[in-house]
């Protein structure tokens, strides 16, 4: 875990700024993103949390918009948020360079909802109002935050509230929530539909596949009838004399034995009776007018 940021020193600037070019280098010539990245880190832990010159705060926003990108690269977008928040603790003192980047990120990877708070935030901060910079990002968190979160009535709360729009502006961002919102509520009635037909395809294949089992345990269960009524036409008794026959030859008597011989030759021929009886084809009885 990365230590606190020291308080600024005067002397740690233009360390800051030799390790913003040097991050800047391996990001772009090397592409080395987790150099740049460190880079950044030991540059933004330099210059502190102090509010120091203003030269010192463009030297820490560049950090971070590098340390975005070669976050961005690694593929490690989710800490972006943490990572800035760690350097400016709250929300409302995001420079606007690096909250700009954030919505775009953000929004890039879909995860929209991950900015609205923090976009809330720093709008509603009294010192960012009088920023230049400010009706553009209002603009950036409403076309790439509320809007696609369906957030109509909060954009529009938004836009009639704000200040720094003329009324000619007002009309065209309001114009624009009303286009989106068509547009949201189209689509949400085509997914309806799309479920609603999902849904009789759906039970009719269900209804296709119980048919064919009720018939598949139809014939299973007269196969199994037709098999215990086949079974319970054997002769159980010669099957069982056979079975007693087998057993006297072959654990009884001794083969070896001249005496047993003309027994053994006995048996084995009522064996052959008792097979053939039990095994023989089952005749039904002609059925009498």
């Amino acid at each position: 875990m990365r230590s606190e940021p020291l308080a600024w020193a005067p002397a740690s600037s233009q360390a800051a700024s030799l390790l913003l070019e040097e991050a800047a280098d391996l990001l772009v010539l090397h592409r080395d993103f987790a150099a740049a990245l460190e880079r950044c880190e030991a540059g933004c832990d330099s210059l502190g949390t102090g509010p120091g010159p203003e030269s010192s705060a463009e030297v820490k926003c560049s950090l971070c918009v590098v340390g975005i990108q070669a976050l961005a690269e690694m593929n490690r977008w989710r800490e972006v948020l943490s990572w800035v928040l760690w350097y400016y603790h709250t929300p409302e003192h995001l420079p606007p360079k690096v909250l700009e980047l954030c919505i775009l990120l953000y929004s890039k990877v879909r995860e929209p909802q991950v900015m609205l708070e923090v976009g809330s935030s720093w709008l509603r901060d009294q010192t960012n109002k009088s920023l230049p910079e400010y009706g553009s990002l209002l603009e950036l968190y409403l076309l790439h935050v509320l809007l696609p979160l369906g957030r109509f009535e909060g954009a529009e709360e938004l836009v009639r509230s704000c200040d720094v729009f003329d009324s000619e502006q007002q009309l065209a961002f309001l114009g624009t929530i009303c286009e989106r919102r068509c547009q949201w509520t189209q689509r949400e009635e085509m997914r309806s539909a799309a479920e609603e037909q999902q849904d009789p395809a759906t039970e009719t294949i269900l209804g296709a596949l119980s048919q064919k089992l009720l018939t598949l345990m139809t014939l299973l269960r007269r196969a199994l009838r037709s098999m215990s009524s086949h079974f319970y036409l054997l002769p159980y008794k010669k099957m069982l004399l056979a079975t007693f026959l087998l057993y006297l030859v072959v654990v009884r008597l001794d083969p070896a034995s001249p005496t047993s011989l003309p027994f053994i030759y006995k048996l084995v021929q009522l064996f052959r009776q008792a097979w053939a009886a039990v095994f023989a084809p089952i005749r039904r009885p002609p059925i009498q007018d």
